[in-house]
């Protein structure tokens, strides 16, 4: 016969091993928080910007040499940063604002000083070397890059928040489970579920109560003692 379970019996249940369920969804919390800290490299950006006095057809021919490697080459060695020309290239990019003459190039790199630092010297570099490239000299800065402190990805809690409910979900399930394991018998009616009579029950015996029927046991020898007497 299937035993019914009713609400206040699940009650009961998570109540008497709900320390599992605490310590599981801890453990996850923890495991979660740091997954998360570990996977994030805050990144921050800032853009120069160039007054470049160029028509639109010729002005797609300037910007994809501010980002080849004659001029990526310059920026690595002007700051001696331990990475490929190429490698700078992908953290750069350079784009007309509204069509207009002026150009913004824009740095991401995980060091916001160092971001300003390529954003600028690109820009000083291509107005520098323009002219021994194409022929070309009417370049002028409009604004340097500033240092922004403030990173364009801020970290997610979502994985945090996914380890605490799985945490939640594993630890109630693992306290079920243990409780379908127990076939201990623990009350009349659980033995009554058995079609079993219930003819008497024992008491439970710790140091208490064993202290207290051998003073007892102690105290009935006493008493016979003076009565025979």
């Amino acid at each position: 016969m299937a035993k019914e379970i009713n609400l206040r019996e699940l009650y009961n249940i998570l109540k008497k091993r709900f320390w599992i369920v605490i310590i599981i969804t801890f453990i996850a919390g923890v495991a979660g928080y740091l997954q998360n800290s570990s996977n994030t490299t805050l990144l921050y950006q800032t853009s120069s910007r160039i007054i470049v006095g160029a028509n639109a057809d010729y002005m797609n021919t300037l910007r994809v040499i501010m980002r080849d490697t004659i001029i990526m080459e310059k920026v690595v060695e002007e700051l001696n940063l331990k990475k490929s020309p190429e490698s700078l290239a992908g953290q750069i990019t350079v784009e007309s604002i509204d069509n207009s003459q002026v150009v913004r190039i824009t740095v991401v790199d995980s060091d916001p000083v160092l971001a300003a630092d390529i954003a600028n010297t690109t820009a000083t570099i291509f107005k520098n070397e323009i002219g021994n490239i194409v022929n070309f000299k009417d370049v002028s800065y409009l604004s340097e890059a500033k240092i922004n402190p403030y990173p364009i990805n801020t970290p997610s809690n979502r994985t945090f928040h996914i380890a605490i409910i799985m945490g939640l979900v594993f630890g109630t399930g693992f306290i079920f489970l243990l409780n379908s394991l127990d076939d201990k018998v623990r009350s009349d009616r659980e033995v009554e579920e058995l079609g079993l009579t219930v003819l008497g029950s024992v008491s439970k015996m710790n140091r208490r109560n064993i202290s207290k029927n051998k003073h007892r046991h102690l105290e009935i020898e006493y008493r016979g003692e003076d009565v025979n007497a």
